[in-house]
């Protein structure tokens, strides 16, 4: 196993392994190498036939706050095929976690936006406590949701998808909830005991079958193939090329309102 900068990895005896994204000072905003070990953490630890389950949390106030502004400025300034590279290394990221064998609990908190939302919408349950927030912020920047867009449509369903996947609205855990993008809003403390609750059915049963079985609901679920992917890929690099997005990106780092800003 690589030794990660920006994640945290303990596989314990039973093969669960806990990964925590590291980037507490961030907020866990993802950064083309979270990204790319994000990758290799599923190619490798989740593909393993020793791992059982995989739990994500991430480490300080928030579980993850999207995208890393810098690196999504430095998408900004690059050229057409440097903006394609970056939108295709976070959507193999996400197709990585969606597609290895092994189940994947995401533990929420704090907050998840954007890409965060992402996250969890890849695992195949997602808990997150009572106080998180939550948005899919992109189009506050002049962006669009477009690498996760798939798997966020697949959790939620395309009617409740809409009702906040343009907006940029904030809601709490319940809604989330009732939205189907989590499984369970609780309260801290019940936590631990909620997340050993779904770990624990997989150190009972054949861990090919389960992965055979997760392959099975994906095949039977809503179409993410390569086409799909590749047109979020160019969805992501043309919205990077336009002056929406240039000037929202250059707001938020200024610390200053975009034009569009009702504030």
């Amino acid at each position: 196993m690589s030794d990660y900068q920006t994640l945290t990895v303990d596989i314990d005896r039973r093969g669960v392994a806990r990964v925590t994204l590291n980037l507490p000072e961030k907020r866990n905003a993802m950064s083309a190498l979270m990204i790319a070990e994000l990758t290799d953490l599923a190619q490798t630890v989740g593909a393993a036939d020793t791992t059982r389950a995989m739990v994500l949390s991430g480490a300080g106030k928030v579980f993850c706050a999207g995208a890393d502004l810098t690196w999504m400025q430095a998408q900004i300034e690059a050229d057409r095929a440097g903006r394609m590279a970056e939108a295709r290394r976070l959507a193999m990221m996400l197709k990585a976690l969606n597609e290895m064998p092994t189940p994947l609990i995401a533990r929420l908190h704090g907050g998840a936006y954007g890409g965060g939302i992402g996250l969890a919408c890849v695992a195949d349950v997602a808990l997150a406590e009572t106080g998180t927030r939550f948005a899919l912020t992109e189009t506050r920047l002049g962006l669009i949701p477009a690498t996760i867009g798939p798997y966020v449509i697949a959790r939620m369903g395309e009617g409740r998808a809409r009702r906040v996947f343009m907006s940029a609205r904030v809601f709490d855990a319940p809604e989330a909830e009732r939205l189907g993008l989590i499984a369970r809003c609780l309260d801290p403390a019940q936590m631990e005991d909620a997340i050993a609750a779904e770990v624990e059915p997989y150190l009972s049963v054949a861990p090919g079958a389960v992965g055979a079985a997760k392959a099975l609901a994906r095949a039977l679920g809503p179409r993410i193939d390569a086409a799909v992917i590749d047109d979020t890929i160019t969805r992501l690099a043309d919205t990077w090329e336009g002056e929406e997005a240039a000037h929202g990106i250059a707001a938020f780092l200024s610390n200053s309102p975009p034009r569009w800003s009702g504030n």
